[in-house]
């Protein structure tokens, strides 16, 4: 069983990322947040995570398992939220970010939640697919056809 420290640890890496994650498939930060959160508590009350062998892969895949379960309790899909924090870059630039935000947001759910699990949660293709449960092409053709829509959408905007 891991620690209390060990399993703080793994939430200090990477719950960011994870409430983004989350948040890019309800479209709802304190959704998001309270499945991140009761991942975390899952892991302090039974060590689940001992069995994992990708322990990265493990928590992003027990999040959207967490906010598949609740959204079937509540059975409702509520719109992403542009104006939810994504990230905190060092020197924010909110001109910027509300743009990403929005160029991010018009991309399709599929694609979007590739470019945010590779980008955000660090996550390897191989990874992504686990926790999609697709196929590594398919995560690479969504990664590639996102950062093409991305380019042509930031690009376009540029030149006016």
């Amino acid at each position: 069983m891991h620690s209390t420290s060990e399993i703080e640890r793994l939430y200090q890496e990477n719950g960011a990322a994870l409430v983004l994650f989350g948040t890019s498939m309800v479209g709802n930060r304190s959704i998001a947040q309270d499945a991140v959160h009761q991942v975390f508590l899952r892991l302090l009350q039974r060590g689940d995570i001992d069995h994992a062998v990708d322990q990265k892969a493990y928590l992003f895949t027990s999040v959207k398992n967490q906010l598949l379960n609740d959204l079937k309790v509540h059975q409702r899909i509520a719109p992403l939220d542009l104006e939810s924090t994504w990230f905190e870059p060092p020197e924010r630039d909110y001109a910027g970010e509300r743009h990403l935000k929005r160029v991010l947001g018009e991309l399709v759910p599929d694609q979007r939640e590739v470019v945010i699990l590779h980008i955000w949660g660090e996550l390897t293709f191989l990874q992504i697919a686990n926790v999609l449960g697709i196929s590594a092409n398919t995560v690479a053709s969504r990664y590639r056809y996102a950062l093409g829509k991305l380019r042509e959408v930031m690009c376009s905007e540029e030149k006016i």
